[in-house]
């Protein structure tokens, strides 16, 4: 069924307050020989629903050629609060380390031949939050600030009207047309991230039982790692990631940590609902466990009680953590099995944790880290075959700043020939005659202000950033190393956590159906993109009857319409 051209009538009574704007999505008619997709013009934000917002999707993405894909596998990654500026200063930090000045460095994904940005607002707020912004890439539909794949006709507490707007994920699509799927994260695989390609609840917190209001359980709402194990569209065959806590009683104390116990107060062990499900399937806990299963045809592993560590902090040893590449190559070398091909989300998720506790090196250091699980995909994958797309959910408020001569450490002071001082290699000095550093945040725990845990002046991590006193001036970093990991770079404003930021991010991709990957471009196309250019994801939606004559997948999918049969 075809929208009408324009909707002025409906929305003349709005123009009063809002502007009416016509959709901008390119006219032209794509090399696939798809027409171009009519959009009807809308107020915004009144008149965003979850169905303008596929179709208008679908139509940018169209228009940009993504039906001329033919994916088999399609691998995600997704750098949790990756900016721009963590990107560019990671490069350089990772060039730098190899003995390099480091601006001429590349990370994997900067080899990728297509590149667009991402405009990441929710539908209420300009600078979003993981849930949303997951949402918007895992269902096509841009929705509100914490809700897990629901909406956008819904609000954070409101369970009963989440049940009637949840929103059919490519995770869950990918199940129902018969590809194998797989998680990947060092957050709690039930954090925002994760969770939005396989669960639906209005507030991302609901992680486990204990979290859910009483009135949400009597309307019916389930906590998110229930509903990984309980999903009917029969999970995904890998889930790796921390988390523990979120799936077993809180009787029951973690392995690798006896003082820490589970979360759940309904009793149950998710883990062993699971193998009982599974019983050729192997779950595991560390780095050796995860080696010793190359073999098994399904995996869960949790690694940790609550989130994994950073990698600077990560205990490499064969009991200890594996890293996100051997996260990623595991998980690649079991949905590899399956003949109809997979789809692979990867979080890079404590890039963002580390950005919001104002330490810049932990941020980089986990960017690059993901830098090495990309190349590991790259390596055991082919383009011909497989369409990698590397992104971010939302940006933060690093900055990079000075006149640094070219080489000087990212994480230094500024040094160098600059407009404030032409002596090359001495230390510039702002204002009042003091050194600064390269890379700061706008807002966070690094404020230089005496707070309730430590004195004024430079702060270390981890600093909880509370009971804050004005700071009088800024501290001398004369004497300070600000490259060590601990050093938390100075924050103009202070919080207890650092903000996220509002800019758009990046996209780069290679393989089948990246040539559509250009331009500016909402958020919820990044979905598009992915399920026009896989041709059993849109094949799958065009049997339900959501595809125009062309065959683009156009209507907002009922996701009743998708649980397999089997269950």
């Amino acid at each position: 069924m075809r929208l009408p051209l324009l909707l002025i009538s409906s929305v003349a009574t709005l123009a009063a307050c809002t502007a009416t704007v016509r959709d901008t999505t390119p006219v032209r008619t794509a090399a696939t020989g798809v027409s171009a997709i009519e959009v009807p013009a809308i107020a915004h934000p009144q008149g965003e629903t979850a169905d303008w917002w596929y179709r208008s999707g679908a139509a940018r993405a169209a228009a940009n050629g993504a039906m001329g894909g033919r994916a088999k596998n399609v691998i995600v990654f997704l750098g949790d609060g990756m900016s721009l500026t963590t990107v560019a200063a990671a490069r350089i930090l990772d060039g730098q380390r190899k003995g390099r000045p480091g601006e001429e460095n590349q990370l994997a994904w900067e080899t990728f031949p297509a590149t667009a940005l991402s405009k990441t607002y929710n539908t209420d707020a300009q600078t979003p939050d993981s849930a949303g912004t997951m949402s918007a890439i895992a269902t096509g539909v841009k929705t509100f600030m914490g809700s897990i794949s629901v909406g956008p006709a819904s609000h954070n507490d409101d369970c009963a009207g989440s049940l009637r707007h949840h929103n059919l994920t490519w995770l869950e699509l990918a199940q129902s047309a018969g590809m194998a799927t797989g998680i990947v994260s060092t957050a709690r695989l039930t954090h925002a991230t994760p969770a939005a390609t396989y669960a639906h609840v209005p507030t991302r917190g609901w992680e486990n039982d204990s979290e859910l209001p009483r009135e949400a359980v009597e309307q019916g709402c389930h906590d998110i790692a229930r509903q990984l194990i309980e999903t009917p569209f029969g999970g995904p065959v890998v889930a790796l990631g921390g988390g523990l806590g979120e799936f077993v009683a809180n009787t029951i104390a973690d392995p690798g940590n006896p003082d820490q116990h589970g979360k759940r107060t309904d009793g149950r062990n998710l883990v062993a609902e699971w193998l009982a499900a599974h019983p050729q399937g192997a779950f595991v806990r560390t780095a050796q466990q995860l080696r010793d299963a190359a073999d098994a045809p399904r995996l869960l592993g949790l690694f940790a009680g609550s989130h994994m560590d950073f990698d600077h902090d990560r205990d490499d040893s064969p009991q200890g953590q594996p890293s996100l590449a051997e996260m990623t190559r595991a998980a690649i070398r079991t949905l590899s099995q399956d003949p109809d091909g997979y789809v692979l989300l990867v979080e890079g998720a404590r890039i963002d944790m580390a950005n919001h506790y104002g330490n810049a090196f932990r941020a980089l250091d986990d960017t690059l880290a993901m830098s090495r699980a990309v190349q590991a995909a790259v390596d055991a994958t082919s383009a011909d075959d497989t369409l990698i797309l590397v992104t971010a959910d939302h940006s933060h408020t690093l900055n990079f700043v000075g006149y640094p001569v070219r080489g000087n450490p990212i994480l230094g002071k500024v040094r160098g020939k600059s407009s404030f001082d032409g002596t090359p290699g001495k230390l510039a000095k702002d204002g009042t005659g003091l050194p600064y550093t390269t890379l700061g945040y706008a807002n966070g725990p690094g404020y230089t202000g005496a707070s309730a845990s430590q004195p004024a002046g430079s702060k270390r991590f981890p600093h909880p950033g509370k009971g804050y006193n004005a700071a009088n001036g800024r501290p001398d970093l004369t004497g300070i190393d600000t490259t060590q990991p601990d050093y938390m770079q100075e924050a103009t404003v202070p919080m207890s956590n650092e903000s996220h930021g509002g800019e758009d991010v990046g996209i780069w991709a290679r393989g089948p159906g990246s040539d559509a990957v250009r331009g500016s471009v909402e958020q919820n196309v990044i979905y598009h993109f992915i399920v026009q250019a896989t041709p059993k994801l849109r094949e799958r939606l065009c049997a339900a009857g959501t595809c125009n004559d062309d065959g683009v997948p156009v209507e907002l999918p009922a996701i009743d319409a998708f649980v397999p049969t089997a269950h």
